[in-house]
């Protein structure tokens, strides 16, 4: 009977620890979606090597968030990147192409920039590039104010600047 008893115990306690070991790497995982990242709607101007740079980007709709960048240097297009956010398995997968004046595309016809998902926060969510390379945060700092950080591994820590400063443009 005390036998039964210690294994009982030990049955119920392995089960107890696998229980919570699942439920804690639940908790650990984290995905997103495309309302995620809402807060980057609408048209915003900020300044970058003293020309205008312009974005704007839509909601959330047809299973995508589309989205572009245009940066004018001396009153002529300097650079332009064109944004889809799509659904992928852990959250929504940034793709990014880059083009000169022209449309003359700096990734070949077949390939963009992509980025991972990693989390999200409230009017925040950051994004690592396919090769480990580079770490994007969105954030929206408040109503009329958009930020895009851009971070890169120093002495084993992602250091992040501010990159673009926008603010809302009707």
């Amino acid at each position: 009977m005390n036998f039964n008893k210690t294994w009982s115990a030990k049955i119920f306690s392995l089960l107890l620890a696998l229980l919570f070991m699942g439920t804690f790497a639940k908790a650990q995982t984290t995905t997103g979606t495309l309302n995620d990242l809402a807060f980057l709607e609408g048209h915003w101007l900020g300044t970058y090597n003293g020309g205008p740079l312009e974005a704007s980007w839509t909601a959330p709709a047809g299973n995508n968030i589309m989205g572009y960048i245009r940066m004018i240097k001396d009153d002529k297009p300097a650079l332009y990147e064109v944004f889809a956010f799509e659904p992928g398995e852990k959250g929504p997968i940034a793709r990014v192409k880059h083009f000169k004046p022209g449309l003359i595309a700096l990734e070949e016809k077949n390939v963009s920039d992509t980025y991972n998902f990693i989390e999200a926060k409230k009017n925040q969510a950051l994004f690592e590039k396919d090769d480990v390379s580079v770490r994007i945060i969105y954030e929206r700092r408040s109503q009329n104010q958009l930020v895009i950080q851009r971070g890169k591994m120093e002495n084993n820590k992602w250091v992040f600047i501010d990159l673009f400063v926008f603010n809302r443009i009707p």
